[in-house]
């Protein structure tokens, strides 16, 4: 049971949809917290598999998904993807069902606005809620949520979002959540530009990754974020941070239309931009963010894994 204004209900039925990385997680935490739940499969069998076994149902098709639900809950990449669940005879809107949506994608703010406005038309009501955080966090059920929509609709997501998220931070009306968040990929991903290029500088140098490390680490330019991204660079693990290029460049021109609809000035965020362009462009957008330091420095004649044994270029 839930309680809403002191009073106790049912728990709402809930479809989730994009069981990936983040996604798989978040439905555990939906279903062991007592959220019947349905699913579909986006891409890969074995998470539906494993909530199957646990009590989820599966639906073959979205409109099957909403027809058996109070509350969508979309976790796929962007925009593109949200908007192809809801459309066609097969769509979340072929159910003619008014429900609650939920967008955990990292969509575009200027599409989720025009959306929201559309599907309200239609008895639908949308927030935008965003994830920050990790895979390891989604399994805890200890993620970070902005979420943007109307206070009722939030207030009804709330108790959703608190079964997999630590932290939910209202961030105002549909479309501001969706641009917290690429404000928050673009300072991470502004991050492991600078820190990409200045390994690279420090290899060409002479200085091996290790010594940059010595410095920064325990400093006041150390963090949480800096720690992951060094894992890699240190230890070549290569799970430290699992977020693909491809969608640190998505996310990256999400932020540059915005900021050309805004008006804005953005010379940062345009190079930022461009190196991850770089790293795709040169056939590694599906390596992890981290891996943009090894790009970085080939593009420049030098390796990391090299400097780190003394054989640096330059």
């Amino acid at each position: 049971m839930t309680r809403t204004n002191g009073e106790e209900r049912m728990k709402e039925k809930i479809g989730f949809i994009g069981l990936g990385a983040m996604g798989s997680g978040m439905a555990a935490n939906l279903l062991s917290k007592g959220w019947p739940l349905t699913v579909m499969a986006h891409r890969k069998r074995e998470a539906v598999e494993q909530l199957k076994a646990q009590g989820a149902s599966e639906a073959a098709t979205p409109k099957a998904l909403a027809l058996a639900s109070d509350v969508v809950v979309l976790c796929v990449t962007g925009s593109e993807e949200v908007q192809q669940l809801l459309s066609g005879p097969d769509g979340l809107l072929a159910s003619g069902r008014r429900m609650l949506l939920i967008d955990c994608s990292t969509s575009n703010p200027a599409v989720t606005i025009k959306l929201a406005a559309e599907l309200s038309e239609q008895g639908i009501t949308l927030v935008d809620a965003p994830l920050a955080r990790t895979p390891k966090e989604a399994a805890e059920g200890k993620l970070d949520v902005m979420a943007g929509g109307s206070a009722d609709g939030i207030a009804r997501a709330r108790p959703i979002l608190e079964a997999f998220a630590a932290r939910i931070i209202e961030t105002g009306p549909a479309g501001t959540g969706h641009t917290m968040k690429l404000l928050n990929n673009f300072v991470s991903m502004g991050y492991s530009a600078i820190y990409s290029e200045a390994l690279m500088i420090a290899a060409k140098a002479g200085l091996t990754p290790q010594v940059f490390d010595s410095v920064l680490r325990g400093s006041r330019m150390d963090c949480g974020f800096y720690q992951a991204f060094f894992e890699f660079v240190l230890n070549r693990n290569e799970n430290a941070q699992r977020f693909a290029m491809a969608n640190a460049l998505k996310d990256m021109s999400y932020l540059a239309s915005l900021a050309q609809a805004l008006q804005a000035v953005n010379p940062v965020g345009a190079a930022v931009r461009n190196s991850f362009a770089t790293a795709v462009a040169a056939g590694h957008g599906q390596s992890f963010v981290p891996a943009l330091s090894d790009v970085i420095a080939a593009a420049n004649g030098v390796s990391l894994t090299e400097a780190a044994d003394g054989k640096q270029g330059g």
